[in-house]
């Protein structure tokens, strides 16, 4: 469990007082300093909303630890009700907690709902109980909750918020969570969990055991290529979202589409053994990447 740098409470055992300029200075030295980080802000969004996206970034950080760090069921249900009791307290005027001191402002300025954070609050509780999923129905039920609600949260930190624009960042941000569960099958069976369909496992007679014993052979294989079919359909189905949304956040956008797809090529690449090796980009990829998205921007204002 990540530890915060100062105590939430006074010598007394009173709830602290977080001032906004401690709760921001908070916000962004977690969200620049834990040991699961990434790059929350890219250097294209505009410097004006790189706290906002830190605050936003606070709030799943916490969200996150509380359901996979403290390595006990009850009470991390326990603790995750009191995470959402406190994103209740904060759209009622009264956040105590630094990182809702932090996200109040961010969430009023943007208009942002409660129902994202709520929603994702809900899928670190589901990940608590639900280990497997019956059919796609399924998965794509837990990414609604699990993935698409950040998309929707970037997209009104940006100031966007219709139902079309909605729609394409959801099947772009499901399209990034398949990605990710295709990368990480075998770490996800050490959680006891597994997010590809079981009836893709009785469709092509592969036993769910393949994926403890690392038995990988043409059954497993076709288990694969269905799921990473499903995940590249709902990337090209997001693409279109790129051509709605400002320059920078459309660089932004398509890095992380042709990202997940190019995961996808390396499960391809690698017979669709995912159970041997982790699919990973490289950092010279993930340059090229970048430069390729930003000279498809550039090409496509211009034209």
């Amino acid at each position: 469990m990540f530890l915060p740098p100062v105590s939430f409470l006074k010598s007394d055992g009173a709830r602290r007082c977080w001032n906004l300029d401690e709760s921001l200075r908070y916000t962004r030295w977690l969200a620049t300093h834990h040991y699961e980080n990434f790059h929350v802000v890219s250097f294209l969004l505009p410097k004006r909303l790189h706290q906002d996206f830190y605050n936003v970034y606070s709030f799943c950080r916490w969200a996150d630890d509380l359901g996979d760090e403290l390595g006990d069921t009850a009470e991390s249900l326990k603790q995750l009700a009191w995470w959402r009791a406190e994103l209740h307290r904060m759209y009622a005027g009264s956040a105590s907690h630094p990182v809702f001191v932090a996200l109040q402002g961010t969430a009023a300025r943007h208009a942002l709902p409660v129902e994202p954070f709520d929603d994702l609050i809900t899928a670190f509780e589901r990940d608590q109980t639900k280990t497997r999923y019956r059919d796609w129905d399924e998965v794509f039920e837990y990414c609604k909750y699990s993935a698409n609600p950040v998309g929707r949260l970037v997209l009104g930190l940006c100031g966007y918020h219709d139902a079309k624009r909605y729609e394409l960042s959801d099947a772009t941000c499901t399209a990034l969570q398949l990605a990710n569960f295709w990368q990480d099958v075998t770490i996800d069976w050490e959680k006891d969990r597994v997010y590809l369909p079981l009836h893709l496992f009785e469709q092509h007679g592969c036993p769910l055991e393949a994926i403890a014993q690392r038995i990988y052979d043409e059954r497993f294989r076709a288990v694969m290529k269905d799921a990473v079919e499903v995940a590249r359909g709902l990337f090209l189905k997001g693409l279109p979202l790129a051509e709605m949304v400002s320059r920078r956040l459309a660089i932004d956008v398509e890095l992380f589409s042709r990202g997940g797809m190019k995961v996808l090529e390396k499960i391809e690449r690698q017979g669709y053994n995912v159970l041997a090796a982790r699919p990973a980009i490289s950092k010279v990829e993930r340059i090229a990447l970048l430069l390729g998205a930003i000279r498809r921007r550039a090409f496509s204002r211009a034209a």
